[in-house]
């Protein structure tokens, strides 16, 4: 094998939240149209619901990564990493790429790749790692704030695959979209409606659940149905963010990743913050009410394929990448009532876009 573009068994390293490795699929598609190349995905257990959308993923092996943990939650076992590389080296990858964001190392992943005798390991970094990574694609200031897609897709053009797509795209199946339909005529939706999602992984990134609780009273005053989302563990946030009244409706749970993206596909609108269904409403050009907290550049994570309205108070403090915010979150201090009125906008647009064909 000589390089890059010959490689036929390729690992790609995204240990990331589910929204990351909804982006990365524009830099997958490229080396799968490329070279035809077969792809395993190392993910993360939300990044592993996340691959199920990505039809240019052949299999996927999940991993709680130590490199990536947030406050010393994964337990101290280092036999776990001693069979990942035993894994990796079993599969006998021929190429590694190495996709992480403007704050995240490649060099932990790499070297595990090194040791599992991967002979092209290729990453982003602005940081020295040796020569743990055969192709180092080095990065400045000046890039952290370009968008995660394209940091993915610079990645790949640097070993030299071609892209013809830059844009977001999911694969939304039919099974998918009848559990969806289920879903929403159980709540009594059966027509045109607004997908709401308060929450976020991080705190700060999360707009006010009062305030979000007026917002989806608001729009559901207007005759709109609202479908209020969450996993089973953001149930008490749901449930507050829903008030009771007539049209709105709380879905908690109980879809998996692709019956979730469903339901965002058939919504007129979406409203959330810099988390999962933003991306979802992207690669589904679903229009979108971005609720942006201060806590990230835009630049690096907003919506590009799809009518996208971004709301965010411009702060001293932004971007401050805080998972918390200690000073109250004026950077969302945002009126429920100018929220409502741009996603009730948002979604008449998509209605007059349908009808104009």
């Amino acid at each position: 094998m000589s390089g890059w573009r010959e490689a036929r068994n390729v690992l790609a390293v995204r240990l990331d939240n589910a929204g990351d490795v909804v982006m990365l699929g524009p830099a997958l598609r490229a080396v799968k149209e490329t070279s035809g190349a077969r792809i395993t995905l190392l993910a993360s257990p939300a990044g592993t619901e996340a691959a199920r959308l990505l039809p240019w993923v052949d299999d996927v092996i999940t991993l709680p990564a130590v490199w990536q943990d947030v406050g010393a939650r994964i337990p101290f076992n280092p036999a776990r990493e001693l069979a990942l590389i035993d894994e990796l080296r079993r599969r006998a990858f021929d190429a590694a790429l190495i996709f992480t964001s403007f704050s995240q190392t490649p060099h932990a992943p790499a070297y595990a790749c090194y040791l599992a005798a991967i002979p092209l390991r290729a990453g982003d970094t602005k940081e020295f790692g040796g020569s743990v990574l055969t192709t180092e694609l080095r990065s400045t200031d000046a890039d952290d704030g370009i968008h995660q897609a394209e940091r993915d897709l610079r990645l790949v053009e640097a070993v030299g695959f071609a892209v013809r797509d830059r844009s977001l795209a999911i694969h939304v199946d039919d099974h998918a979209r009848a559990a969806a339909r289920a879903a929403l005529e159980a709540l009594g939706v059966s027509s045109r409606y607004v997908l709401a999602h308060p929450g976020a992984s991080a705190s700060a990134r999360r707009y006010p659940t009062d305030r979000f609780r007026d917002v989806v009273g608001l729009i559901a005053a207007s005759g709109m149905d609202v479908v209020v989302t969450g996993t089973e563990r953001e149930r008490s946030l749901v449930e507050r963010a829903t008030p009771a009244v007539t049209h709105a409706h709380a879905l908690i749970g109980g879809l998996a990743l692709p019956e979730y993206a469903a339901v965002v596909e058939r919504a007129s609108a979406v409203v959330c913050g810099n988390t999962l269904p933003l991306h979802l409403a992207d690669a589904l050009r679903v229009p979108v009410v971005a609720l942006y907290a201060g806590t990230d550049l835009e630049t690096q994570w907003r919506a590009r394929d799809t009518d996208a309205v971004v709301l965010r108070r411009d702060t001293p403090c932004h971007p401050c990448y805080l998972f918390d915010c200690p000073i109250g979150q004026p950077c969302l201090d945002i009126a429920p009532d100018l929220i409502a009125k741009e996603v009730l906008d948002a979604a008449d647009r998509r209605v007059a876009c349908a009808a104009a064909g």
